[in-house]
C-alpha cells in the first residue's frame, strides 16, 4: 500500500487528513513561503486532533534559502527540543528539516547536529534535497548521518519531470532511507507517479479554499486555504485506497 502524508498549516486539517485515511501529516507554518516552524500550540492540536497519525514537524526558522548560520541552526535544535518536550508521551513524532552548504551540498555538521536533537524520534530530509548537485551520494550520506527518510521530487520542479531518478533513488534508499515522492502530486498523476517511481509513500498537499460570508476587514478579501477533504478523497481513489 502506499502511505500518504498530508502537508498542512490550517487548524482541523490534522482531522480531515486522518478522516480521509492518510497515514502523516507534515505540521507546518507559512507554506505561501516555503513552509516554516509551526507554532508548539499547532503541533498540540494537530496531535490531539489526529493522536493516530505520525506526525512530521517543519523545523525551518525562516523563509529563503537553505544555507543556515550557525545561531539558525540552534534556533531550529531549540525547536526540536521544545516539540519533543511538549508532545504526550507516546506520540508518534517526527522532524523535517534539511540544510545545505553555499555550494548546494549537504550541510553534514548541521545535519547531525539537528538528528542528535531529535533523539529517537525519525528524520526527514526536506526538498532541500532537489537542489544536491549529486543526489545518490547526498542519499549515502544522510543515511550515514542518521536521517531515515528523504522528501524530494528528483529535482527541480514537478516530480513528474524526474520519474526515472526518483526510481533510481528509492532503489538506491531501500529500507534505510525511505524516499518519499512530493512536489506536484495530483489525483490526475499520483498512480502514474507510484508505478513508475516505486515510491511506498507520497507528499502532497490538498488545498481547499474558505471564502467567508459578509465583508472583508479590508485588508484583504478574507479568503484562507485549507486542506481539501474532496482532494484527499480523490487522491485515495486514485490509489486503490
Amino acid at each position: 500500500m502506499t502511505l500518504v502524508e498530508v502537508c498542512l498549516e490550517d487548524v482541523g486539517g490534522a482531522a480531515v487528513a486522518a478522516a480521509a485515511g492518510a497515514e502523516a501529516v507534515e505540521v507546518c507554518a507559512g507554506l505561501a513561503d516555503g513552509g516554516t516552524t509551526p507554532t508548539i500550540g499547532f503541533v498540540l492540536h494537530c496531535v490531539a486532533a489526529a493522536p493516530d497519525l505520525e506526525h512530521r514537524v517543519l523545523v525551518r526558522s525562516r523563509a529563503g534559502d537553505f544555507v543556515h548560520s550557525p545561531a539558525e541552526v540552534e534556533v531550529m535544535v531549540a525547536d526540536i527540543e521544545a516539540v519533543r518536550a511538549a508532545v504526550p508521551a507516546g506520540t508518534r513524532v517526527g522532524f523535517v528539516v534539511g540544510t545545505l552548504l553555499p555550494d548546494g551540498h549537504i550541510a553534514p555538521d548541521a545535519v547531525r547536529r539537528l538528528v542528535d536533537a531529535a533523539g529517537d524520534a525519525p528524520v526527514t530530509f526536506h526538498k532541500a534535497f532537489d537542489s544536491v548537485p549529486d543526489m545518490r551520494s547526498g542519499l549515502a550520506l544522510l543515511r550515514d548521518l542518521g536521517v531515515s527518510r528523504v522528501l524530494t521530487s528528483g529535482g527541480p520542479g514537478p516530480a513528474l519531470e524526474h520519474l526515472p531518478v526518483l526510481a533510481e533513488l528509492v532503489r538506491l534508499g531501500g529500507e534505510d532511507v525511505r524516499v518519499a515522492v512530493g512536489g506536484g502530486v495530483r489525483p490526475a498523476n499520483v498512480a502514474r507517479i507510484v508505478a513508475e517511481s516505486g515510491t511506498r509513500e507520497v507528499h502532497l498537499r490538498a488545498p481547499g479554499t474558505v471564502v467567508p460570508a459578509g465583508t472583508s476587514a479590508g485588508y484583504d478579501d478574507g479568503r484562507r486555504s485549507i486542506t481539501g477533504a474532496d482532494v484527499l478523497a480523490e487522491v485515495m481513489t486514485a490509489l486503490g485506497r
